[in-house]
């Protein structure tokens, strides 16, 4: 438990991977150590897609980056700044030896009659897979893994469906790109005064 500190200052979002695969074995404790996350109501809304083939890598990176092209042209920006920034998703997609999408499903959240509350009931379950995600990216660190959270999901979540075969309840919340590091990275924090409230 002592160690829990330097895990959390110490982990970092790491972007660039060795091309070595991550063991079954290995995943499997990822997957293991997500799935402890806390939930609204214990219902433990998140679904978990793992990619490793470089198929499904591409057709993924490939449907994603078209639709980013298509939302950076309706921003007016340049065919430069357009091919920059779709091609940089596509290499952080292909080129990390694993990809796990995390989903969230409202198939065990409660429903209600009116739309305030099924709003914040479908926050809450975005909030457990948000945690699960947590998990797994601490859980990497620890194992001495590189991993980075993107949430270009959230921006095309019919065609991440569409180009992984989900089932329709399964709703895209972010991809973790995984492996073992090919770059370290130095970060720093605000101050925590400058964040935080006493009352």
């Amino acid at each position: 438990m002592n160690d829990l500190p330097e895990l959390f200052q110490s982990r970092r979002s790491i972007r660039r991977y060795e091309s070595r695969p991550v063991p079954q074995a290995i995943i499997d404790r990822l997957l293991e150590s997500a799935v402890w996350a806390p939930s609204a109501h214990n219902r433990q809304p998140w679904r978990f897609v793992v990619i490793t083939t470089a198929n499904a890598k591409q057709k993924l990176a490939g449907a994603m980056g078209e639709a980013l092209r298509r939302d950076l042209a309706a921003d007016g920006l340049s065919r430069t700044a357009i091919d920059r920034d779709a091609n940089r998703s596509y290499t952080r997609l292909t080129g990390a030896p694993l990809l796990i999408l995390v989903c969230l499903t409202m198939a065990d959240m409660d429903e209600y009659p009116d739309e305030r509350r099924n709003r914040n009931e479908a926050l809450m379950a975005a909030q457990g897979a948000a945690m699960a995600g947590q998990n797994l990216m601490l859980s990497a660190h620890a194992l001495g893994l590189g991993a980075c959270w993107l949430c270009a999901p959230l921006f095309c979540p019919e065609i991440v469906r569409e180009a992984l075969d989900l089932p329709a309840d399964w709703q895209p919340q972010g991809v973790i790109t995984v492996g073992y590091p090919a770059e370290t990275k130095e970060k720093t924090r605000h101050p925590i005064g400058t964040r935080v409230l006493y009352r």
